[in-house]
């Protein structure tokens, strides 16, 4: 069951967009850019938008262009890491 969680976060944070970040979520490491390092973020609950928003809001404090994330998971709190593109 954990595997089967994990597994559809990772999807729907991976399908979910937001524009309104600095940083702009790709689902390959983009052309041309540069890997600068990784972010990681937890959210209490199961809120899979405020995780990929706390994901998002640190990549873009690092200086990043883009992120993908590499993993999401956790039951009654989530948590994720994402690799950051400059």
């Amino acid at each position: 069951m954990k595997n089967l969680t994990k597994a559809f976060a990772v999807i729907a944070l991976t399908t979910a967009s937001f524009a309104t970040f600095a940083a702009t979520e790709v689902q390959m490491a983009p052309a041309g850019s540069q890997s600068i390092g990784m972010v990681s973020a937890a959210t209490n609950g199961n809120d899979l938008s405020g995780l990929q928003g706390k994901l998002a809001a640190k990549a873009a404090q690092e200086g990043a262009s883009s992120y993908r994330i590499m993993s999401a998971g956790g039951e009654e709190q989530l948590y994720g890491t994402a690799e950051i593109y400059k």
